[in-house]
Protein backbone atom coordinates (compact mmCIF):
# COMPACT_ATOMS: atom_id res chain seq x y z
CA UNK A 1 0.00 0.00 0.00
CA UNK A 2 1.48 3.31 -1.09
CA UNK A 3 0.60 5.22 2.09
CA UNK A 4 1.78 2.45 4.36
CA UNK A 5 3.14 3.32 7.79
CA UNK A 6 6.59 2.02 8.54
CA UNK A 7 9.65 2.82 10.63
CA UNK A 8 11.08 5.65 8.50
CA UNK A 9 13.00 8.29 10.40
CA UNK A 10 11.83 11.85 10.93
CA UNK A 11 13.34 14.45 8.61
CA UNK A 12 15.17 17.65 9.63
CA UNK A 13 13.06 20.39 8.06
CA UNK A 14 12.64 23.00 10.82
CA UNK A 15 14.94 26.05 10.80
CA UNK A 16 15.68 28.57 13.55
CA UNK A 17 12.71 30.91 12.76
CA UNK A 18 10.15 28.09 12.83
CA UNK A 19 11.69 26.58 15.99
CA UNK A 20 11.51 29.98 17.75
CA UNK A 21 7.94 30.50 16.59
CA UNK A 22 7.05 27.04 17.93
CA UNK A 23 8.36 28.03 21.38
CA UNK A 24 6.35 31.27 21.32
CA UNK A 25 3.23 29.46 20.08
CA UNK A 26 3.44 26.84 22.85
CA UNK A 27 3.88 29.48 25.56
CA UNK A 28 1.35 32.17 24.62
CA UNK A 29 -2.01 30.52 25.22
CA UNK A 30 -4.94 30.67 27.59
CA UNK A 31 -2.76 31.42 30.64
CA UNK A 32 -1.88 35.03 29.89
CA UNK A 33 -5.52 35.93 29.20
CA UNK A 34 -6.89 34.24 32.34
CA UNK A 35 -4.43 33.84 35.22
CA UNK A 36 -3.68 37.47 36.16
CA UNK A 37 -7.05 37.77 37.91
CA UNK A 38 -6.25 34.79 40.14
CA UNK A 39 -2.79 36.16 40.88
CA UNK A 40 -4.23 39.53 41.86
CA UNK A 41 -6.73 37.73 44.09
CA UNK A 42 -3.84 36.04 45.89
CA UNK A 43 -1.48 39.01 46.36
CA UNK A 44 -3.72 42.08 45.87
CA UNK A 45 -0.96 44.44 44.73
CA UNK A 46 -0.34 45.46 41.07
CA UNK A 47 3.38 46.01 41.55
CA UNK A 48 3.76 42.63 43.24
CA UNK A 49 1.82 41.00 40.42
CA UNK A 50 4.27 42.41 37.87
CA UNK A 51 7.16 41.20 40.03
CA UNK A 52 5.56 37.74 40.10
CA UNK A 53 5.41 37.64 36.30
CA UNK A 54 9.03 38.80 36.12
CA UNK A 55 10.27 36.15 38.58
CA UNK A 56 8.32 33.46 36.71
CA UNK A 57 9.91 34.66 33.49
CA UNK A 58 13.40 34.46 35.00
CA UNK A 59 12.71 30.85 36.08
CA UNK A 60 11.49 30.00 32.57
CA UNK A 61 14.53 31.66 31.01
CA UNK A 62 16.87 29.70 33.30
CA UNK A 63 15.08 26.52 32.28
CA UNK A 64 15.36 27.41 28.58
CA UNK A 65 19.11 27.99 28.90
CA UNK A 66 19.57 24.59 30.59
CA UNK A 67 17.33 22.76 28.11
CA UNK A 68 19.35 24.38 25.33
CA UNK A 69 22.44 22.52 26.52
CA UNK A 70 20.50 19.25 26.79
CA UNK A 71 19.00 19.77 23.34
CA UNK A 72 22.48 20.28 21.90
CA UNK A 73 23.70 17.13 23.68
CA UNK A 74 20.82 14.98 22.42
CA UNK A 75 19.35 16.42 19.20
CA UNK A 76 16.57 13.84 18.93
CA UNK A 77 12.78 13.81 19.06
CA UNK A 78 11.38 13.41 22.58
CA UNK A 79 12.61 16.31 24.73
CA UNK A 80 12.47 15.55 28.45
CA UNK A 81 11.93 11.86 27.79
CA UNK A 82 15.35 11.66 26.10
CA UNK A 83 17.05 13.93 28.64
CA UNK A 84 15.79 12.05 31.72
CA UNK A 85 16.45 8.68 30.13
CA UNK A 86 20.09 9.62 29.58
CA UNK A 87 20.61 11.12 33.05
CA UNK A 88 18.53 8.88 35.35
CA UNK A 89 17.74 5.82 33.29
CA UNK A 90 14.95 4.35 31.20
CA UNK A 91 12.34 4.28 33.97
CA UNK A 92 12.56 8.02 34.62
CA UNK A 93 12.45 8.77 30.92
CA UNK A 94 9.27 6.72 30.59
CA UNK A 95 7.63 8.55 33.51
CA UNK A 96 8.45 11.86 31.84
CA UNK A 97 6.88 10.69 28.59
CA UNK A 98 3.82 9.44 30.44
CA UNK A 99 3.39 12.80 32.18
CA UNK A 100 3.83 14.57 28.84
CA UNK A 101 1.04 12.48 27.32
CA UNK A 102 -1.50 13.06 30.09
CA UNK A 103 -0.53 16.34 31.76
CA UNK A 104 1.77 18.13 29.34
CA UNK A 105 -0.22 17.91 26.12
CA UNK A 106 -3.58 16.09 26.09
CA UNK A 107 -5.14 18.00 29.01
CA UNK A 108 -3.96 21.46 27.83
CA UNK A 109 -5.13 20.65 24.27
CA UNK A 110 -8.58 19.84 25.68
CA UNK A 111 -8.66 23.01 27.78
CA UNK A 112 -7.47 25.23 24.93
CA UNK A 113 -10.00 23.75 22.50
CA UNK A 114 -12.84 24.43 24.95
CA UNK A 115 -11.57 27.99 25.41
CA UNK A 116 -11.39 28.40 21.62
CA UNK A 117 -14.98 27.23 21.16
CA UNK A 118 -16.21 29.47 23.99
CA UNK A 119 -14.56 32.56 22.53
CA UNK A 120 -15.80 31.77 19.02
CA UNK A 121 -19.42 31.67 20.17
CA UNK A 122 -18.93 34.96 22.03
CA UNK A 123 -17.52 36.57 18.91
CA UNK A 124 -20.49 35.47 16.77
CA UNK A 125 -23.91 37.17 16.81
CA UNK A 126 -26.33 35.97 19.50
CA UNK A 127 -28.29 33.93 16.93
CA UNK A 128 -25.20 31.74 16.42
CA UNK A 129 -24.72 31.07 20.14
CA UNK A 130 -24.61 27.58 21.66
CA UNK A 131 -27.88 25.84 20.75
CA UNK A 132 -27.90 22.80 23.00
CA UNK A 133 -26.12 20.98 25.74
CA UNK A 134 -26.69 18.05 28.08
CA UNK A 135 -24.72 16.08 30.62
CA UNK A 136 -24.73 12.47 31.74
CA UNK A 137 -24.51 12.24 35.54
CA UNK A 138 -23.16 9.32 37.57
CA UNK A 139 -23.26 9.35 41.38
CA UNK A 140 -23.81 13.10 41.25
CA UNK A 141 -20.79 13.70 38.99
CA UNK A 142 -21.09 14.83 35.37
CA UNK A 143 -19.14 12.16 33.49
CA UNK A 144 -20.10 13.22 29.96
CA UNK A 145 -20.92 16.61 28.45
CA UNK A 146 -22.20 17.10 24.91
CA UNK A 147 -22.90 20.61 23.71
CA UNK A 148 -22.27 23.00 20.84
CA UNK A 149 -19.04 24.01 22.58
CA UNK A 150 -17.70 20.47 23.08
CA UNK A 151 -18.61 19.51 19.49
CA UNK A 152 -16.76 22.55 18.09
CA UNK A 153 -13.83 21.87 20.43
CA UNK A 154 -13.66 18.25 19.27
CA UNK A 155 -13.87 19.32 15.63
CA UNK A 156 -10.95 21.74 15.89
CA UNK A 157 -8.77 19.07 17.53
CA UNK A 158 -9.53 16.72 14.63
CA UNK A 159 -8.90 19.39 11.97
CA UNK A 160 -5.55 20.50 13.38
CA UNK A 161 -4.47 16.88 13.96
CA UNK A 162 -5.17 16.19 10.27
CA UNK A 163 -3.12 19.26 9.30
CA UNK A 164 -0.10 18.01 11.27
CA UNK A 165 -0.62 14.48 9.98
CA UNK A 166 -0.56 15.75 6.38
CA UNK A 167 3.05 16.95 6.48
CA UNK A 168 5.58 18.80 8.57
CA UNK A 169 5.77 21.42 5.81
CA UNK A 170 2.04 22.21 5.96
CA UNK A 171 1.99 21.97 9.75
CA UNK A 172 4.82 24.45 10.24
CA UNK A 173 3.35 26.90 7.71
CA UNK A 174 -0.04 26.86 9.43
CA UNK A 175 1.71 27.11 12.80
CA UNK A 176 3.84 30.06 11.75
CA UNK A 177 0.88 31.95 10.26
CA UNK A 178 -1.28 31.52 13.36
CA UNK A 179 1.56 32.53 15.67
CA UNK A 180 2.43 35.64 13.66
CA UNK A 181 -1.24 36.67 13.88
CA UNK A 182 -1.30 36.05 17.63
CA UNK A 183 1.86 38.03 18.32
CA UNK A 184 0.69 40.84 16.05
CA UNK A 185 -2.64 40.98 17.87
CA UNK A 186 -0.96 41.13 21.29
CA UNK A 187 1.46 43.86 20.18
CA UNK A 188 -1.44 45.86 18.68
CA UNK A 189 -3.45 45.45 21.90
CA UNK A 190 -0.52 46.60 24.05
CA UNK A 191 0.31 49.63 21.88
CA UNK A 192 -3.33 50.68 21.38
CA UNK A 193 -4.14 50.11 25.04
CA UNK A 194 -1.30 52.26 26.35
CA UNK A 195 -1.54 54.99 23.69
CA UNK A 196 -5.27 55.18 22.92
CA UNK A 197 -7.04 53.30 25.72
CA UNK A 198 -9.15 54.83 28.47
CA UNK A 199 -6.95 53.71 31.37
CA UNK A 200 -5.36 55.29 34.44
CA UNK A 201 -1.78 55.42 35.73
CA UNK A 202 -3.24 55.78 39.23
CA UNK A 203 -3.77 52.01 39.20
CA UNK A 204 0.01 51.63 39.67
CA UNK A 205 0.12 53.83 42.77
CA UNK A 206 0.36 51.04 45.38
CA UNK A 207 3.93 50.53 46.54
CA UNK A 208 5.82 47.29 46.00
CA UNK A 209 6.40 45.35 49.21
CA UNK A 210 9.49 43.18 48.85
CA UNK A 211 8.49 41.19 51.94
CA UNK A 212 5.70 39.62 49.85
CA UNK A 213 8.37 37.63 47.99
CA UNK A 214 8.69 35.37 51.02
CA UNK A 215 4.99 34.77 51.62
CA UNK A 216 2.91 31.71 50.76
CA UNK A 217 0.62 33.68 48.45
CA UNK A 218 3.49 34.79 46.23
CA UNK A 219 4.64 31.18 45.80
CA UNK A 220 1.08 30.04 45.01
CA UNK A 221 0.83 32.85 42.44
CA UNK A 222 3.99 31.51 40.80
CA UNK A 223 2.10 28.26 40.12
CA UNK A 224 -0.36 30.20 37.97
CA UNK A 225 2.54 32.05 36.32
CA UNK A 226 4.43 28.81 35.63
CA UNK A 227 1.30 27.46 33.93
CA UNK A 228 1.20 30.53 31.66
CA UNK A 229 4.94 30.19 30.88
CA UNK A 230 4.77 26.43 30.24
CA UNK A 231 5.87 25.57 26.72
CA UNK A 232 9.27 27.29 26.87
CA UNK A 233 10.85 23.87 26.24
CA UNK A 234 8.87 23.19 23.03
CA UNK A 235 11.73 23.19 20.51
CA UNK A 236 13.54 20.48 22.48
CA UNK A 237 10.74 18.00 21.71
CA UNK A 238 11.40 18.26 17.96
CA UNK A 239 15.16 17.84 18.20
CA UNK A 240 15.08 15.15 15.50
CA UNK A 241 13.50 17.53 12.97
CA UNK A 242 15.45 20.77 13.60
CA UNK A 243 18.27 21.76 11.28
CA UNK A 244 21.68 22.35 12.92
CA UNK A 245 20.27 21.32 16.33
CA UNK A 246 23.43 22.12 18.30
CA UNK A 247 22.99 25.79 17.38
CA UNK A 248 19.29 26.22 16.67
CA UNK A 249 17.75 24.43 19.67
CA UNK A 250 19.47 26.58 22.35
CA UNK A 251 19.00 29.74 20.30
CA UNK A 252 15.30 29.07 19.66
CA UNK A 253 14.60 28.27 23.32
CA UNK A 254 16.34 31.43 24.53
CA UNK A 255 14.88 33.72 21.86
CA UNK A 256 11.31 32.46 22.18
CA UNK A 257 11.28 32.56 25.98
CA UNK A 258 12.81 36.06 26.12
CA UNK A 259 10.24 37.48 23.70
CA UNK A 260 7.33 35.90 25.56
CA UNK A 261 8.61 37.21 28.89
CA UNK A 262 8.58 40.76 27.47
CA UNK A 263 5.10 40.29 25.98
CA UNK A 264 3.70 38.96 29.27
CA UNK A 265 5.06 41.87 31.27
CA UNK A 266 3.67 44.39 28.77
CA UNK A 267 0.26 42.70 28.71
CA UNK A 268 0.04 42.81 32.49
CA UNK A 269 0.98 46.48 32.45
CA UNK A 270 -1.99 47.03 30.09
CA UNK A 271 -4.31 45.05 32.40
CA UNK A 272 -3.32 47.20 35.38
CA UNK A 273 -3.56 50.39 33.33
CA UNK A 274 -7.08 49.38 32.26
CA UNK A 275 -8.47 48.22 35.61
CA UNK A 276 -7.83 48.85 39.31
CA UNK A 277 -6.70 45.90 41.41
CA UNK A 278 -10.18 45.23 42.84
CA UNK A 279 -11.68 44.85 39.36
CA UNK A 280 -8.93 42.49 38.21
CA UNK A 281 -9.08 40.30 41.34
CA UNK A 282 -10.59 36.88 40.68
CA UNK A 283 -11.63 37.69 37.08
CA UNK A 284 -11.14 34.76 34.68
CA UNK A 285 -11.44 36.74 31.43
CA UNK A 286 -9.14 39.55 32.46
CA UNK A 287 -8.03 40.17 28.86
CA UNK A 288 -11.56 40.69 27.56
CA UNK A 289 -12.56 42.82 30.56
CA UNK A 290 -9.49 45.03 30.09
CA UNK A 291 -10.31 45.51 26.41
CA UNK A 292 -13.88 46.60 27.23
CA UNK A 293 -12.58 49.03 29.87
CA UNK A 294 -10.02 50.52 27.47
CA UNK A 295 -12.06 50.73 24.27
CA UNK A 296 -15.74 50.24 25.15
CA UNK A 297 -18.32 47.42 24.90
CA UNK A 298 -18.33 47.39 21.10
CA UNK A 299 -14.84 45.78 20.96
CA UNK A 300 -15.84 42.74 23.02
CA UNK A 301 -16.80 40.54 20.06
CA UNK A 302 -13.73 41.51 18.02
CA UNK A 303 -11.43 40.87 20.96
CA UNK A 304 -13.03 37.46 21.62
CA UNK A 305 -12.61 36.53 17.95
CA UNK A 306 -8.95 37.54 17.97
CA UNK A 307 -8.28 35.52 21.12
CA UNK A 308 -10.02 32.51 19.53
CA UNK A 309 -7.75 32.68 16.47
CA UNK A 310 -4.75 33.15 18.75
CA UNK A 311 -5.72 30.03 20.68
CA UNK A 312 -5.55 28.03 17.45
CA UNK A 313 -1.82 28.74 17.50
CA UNK A 314 -1.22 27.15 20.91
CA UNK A 315 -3.54 24.26 20.02
CA UNK A 316 -1.61 23.64 16.80
CA UNK A 317 1.74 23.88 18.60
CA UNK A 318 0.81 21.29 21.24
CA UNK A 319 -0.73 18.94 18.66
CA UNK A 320 2.50 19.20 16.66
CA UNK A 321 4.91 18.79 19.59
CA UNK A 322 3.42 16.08 21.81
CA UNK A 323 3.46 13.11 19.38
CA UNK A 324 7.25 13.34 19.05
CA UNK A 325 7.51 12.22 22.69
CA UNK A 326 5.36 9.10 22.21
CA UNK A 327 7.25 8.39 18.98
CA UNK A 328 10.58 8.44 20.86
CA UNK A 329 9.21 6.22 23.66
CA UNK A 330 7.97 3.68 21.15
CA UNK A 331 11.32 3.62 19.33
CA UNK A 332 12.92 2.70 22.67
CA UNK A 333 10.43 -0.18 23.13
CA UNK A 334 8.93 1.28 26.31
CA UNK A 335 5.60 2.10 24.68
CA UNK A 336 3.31 0.47 22.13
CA UNK A 337 5.25 -0.15 18.92
CA UNK A 338 2.56 1.31 16.68
CA UNK A 339 3.29 4.83 17.98
CA UNK A 340 6.86 4.67 16.67
CA UNK A 341 5.73 4.28 13.06
CA UNK A 342 6.11 7.15 10.61
CA UNK A 343 4.04 7.63 7.47
CA UNK A 344 6.29 6.73 4.52
CA UNK A 345 4.93 9.51 2.30
CA UNK A 346 4.15 12.27 4.80
CA UNK A 347 7.03 11.60 7.25
CA UNK A 348 4.85 12.32 10.29
CA UNK A 349 4.20 10.12 13.39
CA UNK A 350 0.58 9.52 12.37
CA UNK A 351 -0.54 7.05 15.04
CA UNK A 352 0.95 9.19 17.81
CA UNK A 353 -0.86 12.27 16.47
CA UNK A 354 -4.25 10.56 16.42
CA UNK A 355 -3.68 8.79 19.75
CA UNK A 356 -3.10 12.15 21.42
CA UNK A 357 -6.15 13.60 19.67
CA UNK A 358 -8.30 10.75 20.98
CA UNK A 359 -7.23 11.32 24.60
CA UNK A 360 -7.80 15.09 24.29
CA UNK A 361 -11.29 14.53 22.83
CA UNK A 362 -12.20 12.21 25.71
CA UNK A 363 -11.10 14.94 28.12
CA UNK A 364 -13.23 17.49 26.26
CA UNK A 365 -16.46 15.50 26.48
CA UNK A 366 -15.85 14.32 30.05
CA UNK A 367 -14.70 17.79 31.20
CA UNK A 368 -11.95 16.04 33.18
CA UNK A 369 -9.64 19.00 32.59
CA UNK A 370 -11.82 21.35 34.66
CA UNK A 371 -9.50 21.67 37.68
CA UNK A 372 -6.17 20.71 36.15
CA UNK A 373 -4.32 24.03 36.38
CA UNK A 374 -2.57 23.45 39.73
CA UNK A 375 -2.26 19.74 38.95
CA UNK A 376 -0.47 20.59 35.70
CA UNK A 377 1.72 23.22 37.36
CA UNK A 378 2.82 20.88 40.17
CA UNK A 379 3.56 17.86 37.99
CA UNK A 380 5.37 19.67 35.18
CA UNK A 381 7.43 21.71 37.66
CA UNK A 382 8.57 18.47 39.29
CA UNK A 383 9.78 16.92 36.04
CA UNK A 384 11.34 20.12 34.69
CA UNK A 385 13.32 20.38 37.93
CA UNK A 386 14.46 16.75 37.65
CA UNK A 387 15.49 17.33 34.03
CA UNK A 388 17.77 20.24 34.94
CA UNK A 389 19.16 18.26 37.89
CA UNK A 390 19.92 15.52 35.37
CA UNK A 391 21.87 18.01 33.27
CA UNK A 392 24.15 18.70 36.25
CA UNK A 393 24.65 14.96 36.76
CA UNK A 394 25.52 14.49 33.08
CA UNK A 395 28.09 17.29 33.35
CA UNK A 396 29.74 15.37 36.19
CA UNK A 397 29.47 11.84 34.75
CA UNK A 398 30.04 12.59 31.04
CA UNK A 399 31.74 16.01 30.72
CA UNK A 400 32.55 15.43 27.03
CA UNK A 401 28.82 15.53 26.13
CA UNK A 402 28.68 19.29 26.72
CA UNK A 403 31.34 20.03 24.12
CA UNK A 404 29.02 22.31 22.10
CA UNK A 405 26.65 24.84 23.65
CA UNK A 406 27.00 25.22 27.43
CA UNK A 407 24.47 26.82 29.76
CA UNK A 408 25.10 30.53 30.29
CA UNK A 409 25.75 31.31 33.96
CA UNK A 410 26.39 27.70 34.97
CA UNK A 411 26.09 26.59 37.80
CA UNK A 412 24.02 29.54 39.06
CA UNK A 413 21.42 29.20 36.27
CA UNK A 414 20.43 25.55 36.91
CA UNK A 415 20.59 25.98 40.71
CA UNK A 416 18.27 28.99 40.51
CA UNK A 417 15.84 27.00 38.35
CA UNK A 418 15.90 24.00 40.69
CA UNK A 419 15.43 26.12 43.82
CA UNK A 420 12.58 28.07 42.22
CA UNK A 421 10.72 24.90 41.27
CA UNK A 422 11.33 23.36 44.70
CA UNK A 423 9.75 26.49 46.15
CA UNK A 424 6.68 26.08 43.92
CA UNK A 425 6.40 22.34 44.65
CA UNK A 426 6.70 22.83 48.43
CA UNK A 427 3.92 25.42 48.61
CA UNK A 428 1.70 23.39 46.29
CA UNK A 429 1.97 20.39 48.62
CA UNK A 430 1.41 22.64 51.63
CA UNK A 431 -1.49 24.71 50.32
CA UNK A 432 -3.08 22.53 47.60
CA UNK A 433 -2.65 18.88 48.71
CA UNK A 434 -5.36 17.58 46.34
CA UNK A 435 -3.47 18.79 43.27
CA UNK A 436 -0.25 17.28 44.65
CA UNK A 437 -1.88 13.91 45.35
CA UNK A 438 -3.40 13.87 41.86
CA UNK A 439 0.03 14.50 40.34
CA UNK A 440 1.67 11.82 42.48
CA UNK A 441 -1.16 9.41 41.63
CA UNK A 442 -0.55 9.97 37.91
CA UNK A 443 3.16 9.28 38.43
CA UNK A 444 2.31 6.11 40.38
CA UNK A 445 0.12 4.85 37.54
CA UNK A 446 2.98 5.56 35.15
CA UNK A 447 5.30 3.38 37.28
CA UNK A 448 2.86 0.46 36.99
CA UNK A 449 2.62 0.88 33.21
CA UNK A 450 6.41 0.99 32.93
CA UNK A 451 6.73 -2.29 34.84
CA UNK A 452 4.18 -3.81 32.45
CA UNK A 453 6.32 -2.93 29.43
CA UNK A 454 9.54 -3.95 31.23
CA UNK A 455 8.07 -7.38 32.04
CA UNK A 456 6.77 -7.73 28.48
CA UNK A 457 10.30 -7.29 27.03
CA UNK A 458 11.77 -10.05 29.22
Amino acid sequence: MKNKLNNCELRREIGFPSASILVIANMVGTGIFTTSGFIMQEIGNPQTMLLCWFVGGVFALCGALCYGELGAMFPKAGGEYIFLRESFGEWMGFLSGWISLIVGFSAPIAAASIAFATYIFRALPASFGPKFGFTVPFLGIHILTLSSITILATSIIIILSLVHYHSLFLGTRVQNGLTVFKIGFIVLFVVAGLCLGNGSTCNFSERLEMSSLFQDKFAISLIFVSFAYSGWNAAAYLGGEIKKPGRNIPLALFTGTSLVMCLYLLLNVVYIYALPAKEISGVLEVGAKSAVSLFGDHVSKYFSGAIAIGLLSVLSAMIMTGPRVYYAMSKDNVFFGIFGKVNKIRRTPAYSIFFQAGIAIIMVITASFDKLLLYIGFTLSLFAMLTVLGMILLRIKQPTLAAGYKTFGYPVTPILFIMGNLWIIFFTIKSRPTASLSGLGTIGLGVLIYFYFAAKRQ
